[in-house]
């Protein structure tokens, strides 16, 4: 069974059904005894696996490695909190945390050093989005980040109890939803950035809807992450998958978290 999270796509052990496989090649025909013999040999020539290479991942894994990677993450946030960095400061560093988050999802090499200065450079570009939010709305970072955890924990609860689960429907309508989301997001930031008006400074109810269900789809990205966590861990994938699985969550709860940021601010506008 394979995620069809992006940041996960790359995990050449999921798809091949984890650990237990052994890097076993896979050609859907059974193949000849002697094939198998010179495979078997090969096999047996490799030398022994470490104690980290052999290790399976397990739940507290994905959670100590998303503790870590979140914690770079706030103190990146922090520092341009306290530094006031200004605008053209924050979008670089959105633009090169999106090349390290690129390089880190098609890399097929587990690439923990990637992950880490991701999370510094995003955390740049978070909190500097959420000081310049404070100086118009006033706790409005406390509200984004409650909103956060309270979605993370409803969505948590939802997946354990069975009300949304994955499947391949689920994930294809999701992807489509995604990358329309993403296109869109694109097409209004050119238009606003030419002098047009951007949906979410228009007046009426459109800005809060298009803002809403930005949080909704980040929302539900996060059952994919939990998929992929419970199958990684039921499949016995290497523990050096749990950076990925980790690396995934902080993604996703980084977009969802300035969904509601932005949700907030536009429900705040008369403040």
């Amino acid at each position: 069974m394979q995620s069809k999270n992006p940041v996960f796509a790359r995990s050449n052990e999921f798809k091949n059904g984890g650990y237990a496989t052994f890097d076993a090649p896979s050609s859907g025909r059974t193949a000849p005894v002697d094939a198998s013999a010179g495979t078997l040999e090969d096999w047996y020539r490799k030398p022994s696996a470490t104690p980290t290479q052999s290790r399976r991942m397990t739940l507290d894994d994905v959670v100590v490695r998303t503790a870590l990677l979140g914690g770079a993450l706030v103190l990146g946030a922090a520092a341009a909190w306290f530094a006031d960095v200004g605008l053209g400061l924050a979008i670089g560093a959105a633009l090169v945390g999106f090349v390290l988050a690129m390089w880190a999802q098609l890399s097929k090499k587990v690439r923990p050093g990637v992950m880490f200065a991701y999370a510094a450079v995003e955390g740049v570009f978070v909190g500097a989005i959420s000081h310049a939010y404070s100086f118009l709305y006033d706790g409005i970072v406390g509200q984004a980040v409650l909103g956060t955890l309270g979605a993370f924990a409803a969505m948590l609860i939802a997946y354990k109890t069975g009300v949304i689960r994955n499947s391949p429907r689920f994930t294809k309508v999701l992807t489509i939803a995604g990358l329309g989301y993403l296109v869109f997001g694109l097409v209004n930031l050119a238009f606003a950035a030419f002098g047009g008006t951007s949906v979410y400074s228009a007046g009426g109810l459109l800005p809060v809807l298009v803002s809403g269900f930005g949080v909704v789809l980040a929302s539900l990205f996060l059952v994919l992450d939990f998929d992929y966590v419970e199958q990684g861990v039921r499949n016995g994938l290497p523990v050096k998958e749990s950076w990925r699985a980790a690396f995934g969550l902080v993604v996703t709860l980084v977009w969802l978290y300035l969904e509601i940021l932005r949700l907030v601010a536009i429900l705040r506008g008369d403040d």
